[in-house]
């Protein structure tokens, strides 16, 4: 479990590396004066993340360096990781990718792919902590694109006033709430199907509950010491996302809903929680400002109130592609990306769902007050890491497991299973031990 200072600081410093990181897209040729001949770097991004903060950061790499952002979004989910993998094997990936650091980045081959950053000067900037999540064979291959973010549940707390609901504690007590909730005639939890990585939030999230009654879940399951199908606490994960949707919570057409109709139920108050990750936030700011303050967050329960935290996201990264003509330029992108100046003006241009990873990075005082809600986990250590950052294992077929399961097609057993296998076949590619 993370400690109160370390998370606090990961959570100002992911706030100022997503600034940094995102919005430095732009470089020079690498001589870094203004006289330098003009470079036009290509980032690619998925086409869910917000871009204010990274094209303010390019708008002034462009005038410091000449170095100008072409930035092109991509899918997210199953179909922009299949993306990400052709482009790569083909030799048409952009110079700058922001992509997952954690477990998937291991899948990509970072070593072939992408410029080894250990010993650049501007890494000083990125905290050790998120270093760890982009480090392979001890090189460091990416910088922070982002704050860090929660997963649990994002709730209207319009609808919770008007049905004298209270935030639950425990799992029975969030059941109980939605059983109020669809009596009362609305969308007791938002489904986005249609978007499939969404799919996962309910199982990933709960891995907080996980490792408070298994430790060493995380330690076992690499090792191929544990399955998360003969594992309780594990298995439970499956069981919610299963019984959710056997109770007749979701929305009618949740197989058919985006993951931007999810946000405008949210936001409208026609459902009232949707299990996401606190990112989401900052796209409810932008498309929904004047519902800001009616959007509230907690974690996703345990079935024991006294073990109630948060699990936590580190920020996706920057990658520089290796063989890219502008290498030298891109590096000077990510270096002010990273640098005071640039997390400054990236913050002056986002309210972060969370905190920063860099160092020396400040929560600016007009946070949200749905990431408001989640501090005091921070505060008092109540964190741990997403199962994705604590193992280098993540099946590529989770969403649609999460997908099955969470809409009836399969029982919660079966995902359990059919994960199991997922995981084996990628550890393996991967050259883990005990496998």
């Amino acid at each position: 479990m993370l400690k109160q200072k370390k998370i606090l600081a990961v959570l100002s410093s992911a706030a100022l590396i997503a600034g940094i990181l995102t919005g430095c897209s732009s470089k020079t040729d690498g001589s870094g004066d203004s006289s330098s001949k003009e470079v036009t770097l290509k980032l690619s991004i998925g086409n869910t993340a917000v871009l204010d903060g990274i094209k303010a950061v390019s708008a002034d790499i462009e005038k410091k360096y000449h170095i100008k952002t072409e930035i092109e979004t991509t899918p997210t989910g199953g179909e922009g990781d299949n993306l990400v993998k052709t482009r790569l094997a083909t030799g048409d990936m952009s110079d700058l990718l922001v992509y997952n650091s954690g477990s998937l980045l291991q899948a990509i081959n970072p070593e072939k792919n992408f410029v080894d950053l250990t010993n650049e000067p501007f890494m000083d900037n990125v905290m050790d902590l998120f270093k760890k999540t982009v480090t392979v064979n001890g090189k460091v291959f990416g910088v922070p694109s982002g704050n860090t973010s929660a997963g649990g549940w994002l709730y209207n707390k319009k609808v919770y006033a008007e049905l004298g609901l209270s935030v639950p504690k425990t799992w029975d007590e969030l059941m109980a709430n939605n059983e109020k909730i669809k009596a009362a005639g609305k969308t007791a939890v938002i489904g986005t199907y249609k978007t499939d990585w969404t799919t996962q939030l309910i199982y990933l999230a709960d891995n907080y509950n996980v490792l408070a009654q298994e430790p060493d879940f995380a330690e076992k399951y690499t090792a191929n010491k544990a399955k998360i199908a003969d594992t309780p606490a594990a298995f439970r994960s499956f069981e919610k996302l299963a019984e959710v949707y056997k109770r007749g919570f979701l929305n009618k057409d949740f197989k058919a809903t985006t993951y931007e109709q999810g946000l405008k139920m949210l936001a409208e108050g026609t459902g009232a929680h949707y299990p996401m990750l606190s990112s989401a936030l900052i796209a409810i700011a932008k498309n929904y400002p004047d519902k800001l303050n009616d959007i509230g967050f907690f974690p996703q329960p345990s079935d024991n109130p006294e073990q109630n935290g948060l699990t936590v996201w580190m920020p996706g990264a920057v990658y520089i592609y290796k063989e890219g003509k502008n290498v030298e330029a891109a590096k000077k992108w990510v270096s002010y990306f990273v640098s005071p100046e640039g997390v400054k003006t990236y913050l002056e241009n986002m309210n972060p769902e969370g905190p920063l990873v860099i160092k020396d990075a400040k929560m600016p005082d007009n946070i949200m007050p749905a990431v408001k809600d989640m501090l005091p986990f921070f505060e008092s250590g109540k964190t741990n890491l997403a199962l994705e950052f604590l193992s280098p294992i993540k099946g590529p077929s989770l969403p649609q497991i999460t997908t099955e399961v969470g809409s009836g097609i399969s029982s919660a057993k079966k995902g359990a299973e059919q994960y199991d296998k997922d995981v084996e076949k990628q550890a393996k590619q991967l050259g883990l031990k005990g496998w």
